[in-house]
Order: C-alpha cells, then structure tokens, then sequence
C-alpha cells in the first residue's frame, strides 16, 4: 500500500483537495441555511416541531438513494453530489440552532430589549452568541457525516476521494483494488479528524470564555 500511495501521491493529495473542499464549501452553505431557518423557526413551537420533524426525517433517507433521485434534474457531475451534502450537512445543524436558540435565556433577552436594543441587534448580539456553542456542536456532527455522504457522491460522479473507493471496490481482486480502496477510506477517516480538530479551535476562539464548556 505504501507504494501505490508514493506512485498517486500526486493524485490521492488533489483528490484529498477535492474532497475537504467540497465538504467545507457544502457545509459554509448547509450553516448559513439552517442557522437563517432556526432564526425563522425558533418563537414558535409549531414550526420548531416542524424544523426538528424535517431533520429527524431527512437523516433517514439513504444517501444513495437520494442521489439517484438527483440524477434525474441534474445529471452526472458536481451539481448532484453538493445538493446532497448541502441536504445532509444543513439537517444537524438546524436542529442544533433551533435548540440553542429557544434555549437562550429568556430574561436576558428582556434585558437586552430592555436598554434599547432592537430585535435584530438582540439576535445578533445576545441570542446568536449564546446558542453559538450548540450550533457549532451540529456543524461538527455535519462535517463528520458528510465526509462520508461526500465519498457515496462519486456515484453520480463527484469530487473527491470517493472516487478511489469506488474505484477499488469495482475491480476487487484486481491488481491495486485493496490498495484504492484503503487509501480513500483511510484518507477521509483522517481528514475528518483533522476538519473537526479545525472547528474545536474555531469553537474556542469564537465562544466567550463565561460559556465555555
């Protein structure tokens, strides 16, 4: 294995490019949806049970079928595979925000409206902090889960590692096919360990120290 890694060093590192990319773009995206639906969702209980009933549904669908269904308005490519991990990524940190911010105490948010702050200063300055913990919690549960929903996107021919899993598995037996398929599986278990090690310290850098877990 180690020399077939050496002989596609060069193609495993774009193709490991390819893959964070794609999963740190689709969850930028997946969070500022989900975060801007929570907003939306969280004052009332009727459309917070909504929001908490689409993400328990939605994680129940199988990625592969879900991509297949994909295929028909958008075809082979890129397009198909961000749809998806947008879908996937988005229903963590929905339900993530949804509970942070109905979570926020409500007599800090009258003394906030108290001294004169406007909702949308009160959102952005009071309740957003605080929920921002529980939020980010969802967006490390998201990167988890679509590093791998990202590897089944090369079935519509996607970006990324997944390409060399699948690639190895459909000549199992053949020369190399043990090998594509470990280094892919292996690579996104590392570079997962990696991102969510990047979103612990984004966590403690953004969080203020008095709600520090």
């Amino acid at each position: 294995m180690w020399q077939y890694l050496v002989d596609r060093r060069e193609l495993i590192a774009f193709q490991a490019y390819q893959h964070v990319s794609l999963v740190v773009q689709c969850v930028v995206l997946a969070t500022v949806l989900a975060v801007g639906l929570a907003v939306l969702a969280y004052r009332s209980p009727r459309i917070t049970g909504l929001a908490n009933g689409v993400s328990a549904i939605g994680l129940t669908i199988p990625s592969f079928a879900l991509l297949g269904l994909l295929l028909a308005p958008f075809g082979f490519g890129i397009t198909p595979a961000v749809v998806a991990v947008v879908f996937y990524a988005a229903l963590p940190v929905l339900r993530n925000a949804v509970v942070g911010l109905a979570g926020v105490d409500q007599s800090l948010v009258e003394s906030a409206r108290g001294i004169g702050m406007s909702r949308l200063a009160t959102l952005w300055r009071v309740e957003l902090p605080l929920a921002w913990p529980v939020i980010l919690a969802g967006v490390r549960v998201s990167t988890q889960m679509v590093m791998g929903i990202a590897a089944v996107a090369a079935y519509v021919l996607g970006p990324g590692l997944g390409s060399l899993i699948f690639s190895g598995l459909s000549r199992l037996g053949g020369a190399n096919a043990l090998n594509a398929t470990l280094v892919g599986t292996i690579a996104i278990v590392l570079l997962a360990l990696v991102l969510d090690v990047v979103l612990v310290g984004i966590g403690r850098l953004t969080t203020s120290r008095g709600i520090r877990v």
